[in-house]
């Protein structure tokens, strides 16, 4: 069931203030980075290019690899050249395949990523920061986003809560952003009672409700709570962020639910 309205409000209210933490401290993914690798982590906050391309790496692999992996691409082929990437697809695919493989979904990963540089070369000048300048509406940039294709709903409203928190990108119609479907935030929307039903609506309304003037700020701390504390299993509910306020319904688990092949359009588990 759903928890009752006074104890999401206070649920929403932890999470709000949780979201406020990180975004003082400048956050960006996991331990103030995108990933354990510094000139990886560096390339993903100075390159928009290389910025899109961890966007369509986040799929069914942890965080920390799919972030590196724009910068272990561009060591294996020598460049991030986007005309490069978008035509040389054999170089590509075995830059990506060659052992250890840079991704779960090697082959379709490679073959998305020539499919960006393409779209970015054709659509928007090769300059992947032309995709949100003009400070689009956050429906706005949603959709360029999610029109490369292995961008799904779920990538594009995390690049868009990313880009606003710790890019300053200026975004309007905040109001209209959301989280992001994963898995993470998921779980903790259905055991912290926003929710009942696992089902991208009731995710979004949840999240409308919880934070009216903008809902996707909610996103990094509600899968940071998943990732770190509301595990599948053995939720760490004594010290959750949410642990004073959380009706705790840990019976509830979303691991079972989606864990399906990787799709055209990037929908896949996994951040």
């Amino acid at each position: 069931m759903r928890a009752n309205a006074e104890t999401r409000v206070a649920v929403a209210a932890a999470l709000s203030a949780y979201g406020a933490e990180l975004a003082s401290e400048d956050a960006a993914q996991v331990g103030g980075a995108f990933t354990d690798i510094p000139e990886a982590d560096a390339l993903v906050k100075s390159s928009p290019e290389a910025f899109l391309l961890a966007v369509l790496f986040t799929q069914g692999v942890p965080a920390e690899r799919a972030w590196a992996g724009p910068y272990l691409l561009s060591q294996r082929l020598g460049h991030l050249d986007l005309r490069a990437l978008a035509l040389e697809r054999g170089a590509v695919d075995e830059a990506v395949c060659r052992r250890p493989a840079l991704h779960r979904f090697k082959h379709t990963m490679a073959h998305w990523t020539s499919d960006a540089a393409a779209r970015l070369l054709d659509r928007y000048g090769g300059d992947a920061s032309a995709i949100w300048a003009g400070a689009p509406t956050a429906i706005e940039l949603t959709e360029r986003l999610s029109a490369f294709r292995g961008i799904g709903r779920k990538k594009a409203a995390m690049a868009v809560e990313i880009l606003t928190r710790h890019f300053g990108v200026e975004v309007r119609g905040l109001e209209c952003g959301s989280v992001a479907y994963d898995v993470q935030v998921r779980r903790v929307f259905l055991r912290s009672g926003l929710v009942d039903r696992d089902t991208p609506g009731d995710i979004d309304r949840a999240a409308a409700e919880a934070c009216p003037a903008a809902p996707g700020s909610l996103d990094l701390a509600t899968w940071l709570v998943g990732r770190q504390w509301c595990h599948p299993a053995h939720a760490l509910c004594g010290e959750c962020r949410l642990g004073a306020v959380c009706p705790r319904f840990i019976e509830r688990s979303v691991e079972g639910v989606g864990a399906r092949r990787v799709s055209a359009d990037g929908t896949a588990p996994g951040r």
